[in-house]
């Protein structure tokens, strides 16, 4: 018997041991290592985000505190240094160097000015009340002299800074004399004279190493404008006018040399003649009739003895049709054209057209523009009623006068 009892007590040890092994752990310690898992991953959690709302604080400190720096320096570039307003770009015109001055010095007794403080207070003006700084299209700088014993006008030391980048382009000076003309039309011009400066490739600060003389007598100079406009080329042979400079020359003195620092403003057009065109709607044959009729000019001394052609340039839709020309006609104060030009118009009629009327001189390397007439519904007061007009009166020729612009 005791035997038997020695042999139980050994199988319920051996039965103990096997269940110990079997169950190593108890479930208070599983759920404890669980719990413990989840709050370490709370905690990673939380030590990110923490991570990232710090990183976005100081990409917004870094923004603004740019901002601020620049707009400080813009202020304080136009402002100057105390507060005063100071002349633009006298600190560009001081650090010029010694070579530039020799290359603009004459003979003549010289007076320096800096001008455009007119347009400066205006676009401080209006800075200041829109709270915005004004975006710059660049600086020209050049000099004028008027020799009255020559009765000539020599432009020279032509330079320019302060364009807008656009990678490597092309940068020229075309200069337009002006004279104001008595007409019944308000504000018409002739162009007296023009002339492009050489091209300079690939530089941020060019200098149009050239000079420009031009012919001027005593009673023209009180009715002359200078305008220079800077233009920019690309790969394709097109050209964008950057900005322009005018100067009246009634504030030129006799054998003084004047040493202007401008700003470039936004290009204006010029009124140089005017054109007579009619406008026929067919709306059956799908079609628009452009009568060209009659153009008034002015005929300066450098164009006696030449003539001139018109182009008829038709948009629809913002796709340009194949151009027209007109024949050659006889550069006289009254051109008589008396022709009609007939293009597409799509179905059913597209009224955002555009009509641009150009008229140009024959046989002139590089093409020669006199001036240019744009008609159409988005086009100035005059074109859009002529086109309100031509809708109203289907099939029925209306004829108006439209200023010719350069």
């Amino acid at each position: 018997c005791l035997s038997e009892e020695q042999d139980m007590i050994q199988k319920t040890s051996v039965m103990l041991d096997l269940r110990s092994l079997q169950m190593p752990f108890s479930n208070t310690w599983k759920y404890g290592i669980l719990a413990l898992a989840i709050l370490l991953l709370l905690v990673a959690l939380t030590v990110l985000t923490c991570q990232m709302c710090q990183l976005q604080k100081r990409n917004r400190t870094g923004k603004k505190k740019r901002c601020h720096s620049e707009g400080w320096v813009r202020i304080k570039a136009e402002n100057g240094i105390w507060g005063k307003k100071t002349p633009p770009l006298l600190h560009d015109t001081a650090k010029q160097s010694d070579a530039d001055i020799k290359a603009t010095e004459l003979d003549e007794p010289c007076t320096r000015l800096i001008s455009s403080s007119s347009r400066t207070k205006d676009l401080s003006s209006m800075s200041s009340d829109s709270g915005l700084l004004p975006r710059s299209r660049g600086t020209l700088k050049f000099s004028l002299l008027y020799r009255r014993e020559r009765c000539e006008l020599l432009l020279t030391g032509l330079e320019a800074w302060g364009l807008p980048s656009r990678g490597c382009a092309e940068s020229a000076v075309r200069v337009r004399l002006l004279r104001q003309v008595p007409s019944h039309i308000p504000g018409l011009q002739c162009v007296v004279q023009e002339w492009q400066s050489p091209v300079v490739k690939n530089c941020s600060r060019p200098a149009f190493g050239d000079h420009f003389v031009c012919s001027l007598q005593d009673a023209e100079v009180e009715k002359s404008t200078l305008k220079l406009e800077v233009q920019r080329f690309d790969k394709y042979s097109r050209n964008t006018v950057l900005g322009e400079v005018r100067v009246t020359l009634r504030e030129l003195k006799a054998s003084q040399r004047l040493v202007l620092c401008e700003e470039l403003q936004e290009t204006t057009k010029d009124i140089v003649g005017e054109v007579l065109v009619s406008l026929k709607c067919l709306p059956i044959s799908q079609r628009i009739e452009v009568g060209l009729l009659k153009a008034k000019t002015t005929i300066p001394r450098s164009t006696a003895d030449k003539n001139v052609y018109a182009r008829i340039d038709f948009s629809c839709r913002r796709h340009r049709k194949k151009h027209q020309k007109s024949r050659p006609r006889a550069h006289t104060p009254l051109i008589i054209f008396n022709e009609t030009f007939l293009f597409h118009m799509p179905e059913p009629p597209a009224w955002d057209c555009t009509v641009l009327v150009s008229i140009y001189e024959v046989d002139s390397d590089p093409r020669h523009l006199i001036g240019q007439a744009t008609l159409g519904k988005t086009r100035a007061s005059e074109g859009a009623d002529h086109w309100d007009l031509m809708r109203k009166s289907i099939q029925q020729p209306v004829a108006k006068w439209h200023p010719l612009l350069i």
